[in-house]
């Protein structure tokens, strides 16, 4: 049986797709951008801002499905430019628990919703 999982905490979809599904013990996080769940505006002046709000969005998510960063085991990051690498991963890294990271793959892309630079999507498993 699956569950679907949405939160007023992270943005509403923008498409025919819900934010997380829960099948068994396994939570499925479709990407997320910076949109601002309030406003549905892009929080994007800098690399950084862009990607605080995309780990907070996966935060309230991970959280409404009753689990966190440590529950997480599988990230998948795509950029708009490898370039943004470092400072992305050094964002990144402030919500994912040294010794307790998830496997991980990054990837950069020609083209992302809404012309951002970062989409992130996970895998969690309770």
């Amino acid at each position: 049986m699956k569950k679907i999982i949405n939160t007023k905490k992270a943005p509403a979809p923008i498409g025919p797709y819900n934010q997380a599904i829960l099948k068994d013990n396994i939570l499925f996080i479709s990407g997320q951008i910076a949109l601002d769940p309030v406003s549905m505006k892009l929080k994007n002046e800098t690399i950084e801002e862009e990607t605080n709000q995309v780990m907070l969005n996966l935060k309230h998510i991970l959280k409404e499905a009753k689990m966190d960063f440590s529950n997480v085991v599988k990230t998948s990051i795509f950029l708009s430019d490898m370039d943004l690498f470092k400072d992305v991963n050094d964002i990144y890294g402030k919500y994912i628990k040294y010794g307790d990271e998830p496997a991980r793959e990054t990837i950069a892309v020609k083209t992302l919703p809404m012309n951002v630079n970062v989409e992130i999507s996970m895998i969690a498993i309770i």
